[in-house]
């Protein structure tokens, strides 16, 4: 029985494959407007209000990040989010009446 929790015990301890896990990146949005959409890799997120006081955590690497709001025109960024908090700082364009 001692034998079968130590081995078990092992197996927690080298996780999964005994890789470390990578440190995330975070995803801060401060835009104007502050109701904007904000939408990662084809996905919604959060509203840029939400997102200018909490990250959104992610995968670090490339991302793809659109943002929308009625009434302007959307911006689409691609970016490298290293490990860490990134802070993307917009004023999206309104649309002509």
């Amino acid at each position: 029985m001692v034998r079968a929790i130590a081995f078990v015990l092992g197996l927690a301890a080298l996780g999964c494959g005994g890789e470390p896990r990578p440190t995330p990146a975070g995803l801060e949005v401060v835009a104007d407007p502050e109701d904007a959409r904000v939408y990662v890799d084809g996905r919604f997120v959060a509203s840029a209000r939400v997102l200018a006081h909490r990250a959104h955590r992610l995968p670090a690497g490339v991302h793809q990040i659109t943002i929308t709001a009625p009434g302007y025109f959307p911006h689409d960024i691609e970016t490298e989010l290293p490990p860490g908090v990134s802070k993307i700082e917009i004023s999206l364009r309104p649309v002509p009446p």
